[in-house]
């Protein structure tokens, strides 16, 4: 699954920087979530899989709070990068006039920026979390990586003070993503239903097929997995949440991407047949 997730976010990164007709806001974009993915589950499988060779499922308290850092970055990463994209086809659908204009490449690489930036503000919020709430050795937790919500419960004082930060934090960078997504479709099927013709319903909709099943993937599972916590206990749903968005969930992406974007299939053809475009 490690080395399927790698190659296929690979070659939708390479077809896009081949094909200069892939040279677009979705496809700019697309490959930065690509890029993500990579570094997302290069975080916690290549330690799980030494885990399973050297039969030792120890880490660290250093090395704990570093994979916790990286997993937070890259999956904040992946969060942020989805509501742009959700806004990059409003913009493509709701005005298309204006798409060129609008998202400029100064301003997708501004978006790219930011998002890093918030990802890195996060990830430190979370270690000023942990560092301030969480006093643990030699404990044992019930998953394959350091969830940052398991963490958090490792500690029993101040409960209430913790869920408020915790909840808070989840608010800025989990609930505004998601307003964003929400509202971009919400005028995305308002202006969709206005075009008279079923076939350019169709190929609006098409347009956000793969876009909007990778984001009821992610958020289904990342999402269930750190507000599920403060709810219920139970390790084995822990685990399966965090095997779904951490392995589950950066496989998948390349295949649905690909298999449902005619413009990747059509640019992995040509790869595979040695041809590349160049932009004149």
């Amino acid at each position: 699954m490690y080395l399927v997730t790698v190659l296929g976010n690979l070659l939708i990164i390479l077809a896009v920087s081949s094909d200069s007709h892939l040279h677009t806001p979705m496809y700019f974009f697309l490959s930065n979530l690509s890029l993500a993915d990579i570094c997302f589950i290069s975080t916690t499988v290549p330690k799980m899989l030494v885990d399973i060779l050297t039969q030792s499922r120890v880490i660290s308290y250093v090395g704990c709070l570093t994979q916790m850092s990286i997993l937070i970055i890259f999956g904040c990463m992946d969060d942020l990068l989805l509501s742009v994209m959700a806004y990059d086809r409003y913009v493509a659908i709701c005005h298309p006039l204006h798409d060129p204009v609008i998202m400029n490449p100064h301003l997708c690489v501004f978006f790219v920026f930011v998002s890093l930036l918030l990802s890195l503000l996060e990830s430190q919020l979370h270690n000023l979390i942990i560092l301030q709430f969480a006093y643990f050795k030699n404990v044992d937790i019930y998953n394959f990586c350091c969830e940052p919500a398991q963490i958090l419960n490792l500690d029993c004082s101040d409960s209430f003070i913790k869920n408020i930060v915790k909840y808070f934090v989840g608010a800025i960078f989990g609930l505004f993503p998601i307003s964003v997504i929400l509202f971009s479709y919400y005028k995305i099927v308002s202006s969709i239903l206005q075009i008279p013709s079923p076939g350019g319903k169709y190929k609006a909709f098409s347009t956000c097929g793969s876009h909007l099943s990778v984001v009821c993937l992610f958020y289904g599972t990342s999402v269930g997995m750190y507000l599920g916590s403060a709810v219920s206990h139970s390790p084995r749903k822990g685990v399966a949440s965090s095997v779904m968005y951490t392995i589950v969930t950066p496989m998948l992406n390349p295949f649905i991407y690909s298999l449902r974007n005619r413009d990747i299939k059509n640019s992995l053809r040509m790869l595979h047949s040695g041809k590349v475009y160049v932009r004149t």
